[in-house]
């Protein structure tokens, strides 16, 4: 029997008929979804203070308003794909809906049975928009310039290799100090892929504690632990079909690192509390702002691990050692800038350029956007020599 595409999943249904709200949680429970029911705008809001959803079924008409009212006031995240439901002759709510940001919509009454189908078609072209969002607005993100030749190469053959494999895609290694764009060449490795239209899901290991890391990255059974009160799944199998990043992951504990290697080798996980372990592919993008020779020397990383992740290996320079490609990138960040406020971008004047070509950068690209922003916003002509940073004729 296939898996349905909702298996799994978290779904929120907001829903105040009684009747049709107790049916369609059934029905999803049927299709192992994982369902919150509330009745009202207001139920809908606290859940998701606290719960992140894959799909939200969203009744347009609700005892204490709209149910367009959480599209608009952007209280989902932007992973959650919204389905709204709306009775016969109020398509103009659900077109409301749309234009706030719903996925698709429903006129009821309609065929339970075919609700896995519009949810999966639903995520599939909420994933392809944004993909072709990102190629369109980040086409040069940051990986321009002669100091980042060997970058483009690098990244040339990961694609080329991409489209001869086709099936499971081999693992990458990202290496960089903090602040040179990890992420951006992340997301760039995904979205030009094979894989674009397919999810895209980030984890920086650093930021999770080591006790929930297991559960969130790999997914636990109801009864699992004290607060499992119902399974769920993790990280790496909400990325299946696509892409999992980890920022950061030296931080993973050796027996987690363990258990990432069995599932980039063997194409399953075992849910933490589960007797079997599930399909699952997610291409692994992996980051580091350490040195793992040096760290598996230590004893701090697994040497195995990191004969895997190393087929692909992609360095990124310190700004600093970016020369000239520094002011090419101050340009294309002021521009952003500009746009994004409204504004028609200035040119950076010879003192600016002194200094920005002088400074260490210990931030690398994080610290030059902030920088940028910060002379646009408030400088003036002036904040565009970026008197604080040093190196012009005040402090020679």
């Amino acid at each position: 029997m296939a898996k349905s595409p909702l298996a799994g999943l978290n779904v929120l249904l907001v829903e105040d008929e009684a009747l049709m709200r107790r049916r369609l949680t059934g029905f999803l429970e049927k299709e192992r979804a994982e369902v919150t029911a509330v009745n009202t705008v207001g139920a809908a809001r606290h859940a998701l203070e606290s719960l992140t959803f894959e799909v939200a079924l969203v009744d347009v008409n609700l005892p204490d308003g709209r149910g367009t009212e959480l599209l608009k006031a952007k209280l989902f995240s932007p992973t959650t794909t919204v389905i709204v439901m709306t009775a016969e002759g109020g398509v103009a709510g659900a077109v409301e809906a749309l234009q706030a940001g719903a996925a698709d919509y429903l006129v009821k009454p309609f065929d339970f049975e075919e609700l896995p189908m519009r949810c999966a078609q639903a995520r599939r072209n909420r994933q392809a928009r944004r993909a072709d969002e990102y190629r369109r607005g980040q086409e040069q993100e940051l990986i321009f310039g002669e100091s980042l030749a060997a970058v483009r190469e690098q990244l040339a053959k990961i694609t080329a290799a991409d489209r001869r494999v086709g099936g499971h895609l081999s693992p990458v290694l990202i290496e960089g100090e903090t602040g040179t764009g990890k992420t951006a060449v992340a997301r760039w490795i995904h979205h030009h892929g094979p894989r674009a239209e397919a999810p895209l899901v980030e984890l920086n290991c650093s930021a999770l504690p080591e006790a929930l890391a297991e559960a969130e990255l790999f997914g636990h059974e109801r009864g699992a632990f004290t607060d499992a009160k119902a399974a769920r799944i993790g990280l790496m199998e909400a990325a299946d079909g696509g892409t999992l990043f980890l920022d950061e992951l030296p931080s993973l504990a050796l027996s987690l690192q363990a258990k990432l290697l069995t599932a980039i080798e063997d194409h399953t996980l075992r849910r933490v509390g589960a007797s079997r372990a599930v399909p699952v592919d997610a291409r692994i993008i992996a980051a580091t702002n350490s040195d793992l020779g040096k760290l598996t020397a230590a004893g701090k990383f697994r040497e195995d691990l990191l004969h895997r992740l190393d087929l692909f290996r992609v360095r990124l320079p310190p700004l600093r050692e970016r020369g000239g490609d520094i002011i090419v990138l101050a340009e294309e960040l002021m521009a952003r800038v500009c746009r994004r406020y409204g504004q028609k971008a200035p040119a950076i004047p010879a003192e600016g350029r002194r200094r920005l070509l002088a400074h260490r950068w210990p931030g690398n690209v994080r610290e030059l956007a902030h920088e940028i922003e910060r002379a646009v916003v408030f400088g003036g002509d002036r904040g565009l020599t970026f008197p604080h940073l040093g190196g012009g004729p005040e402090s020679a």
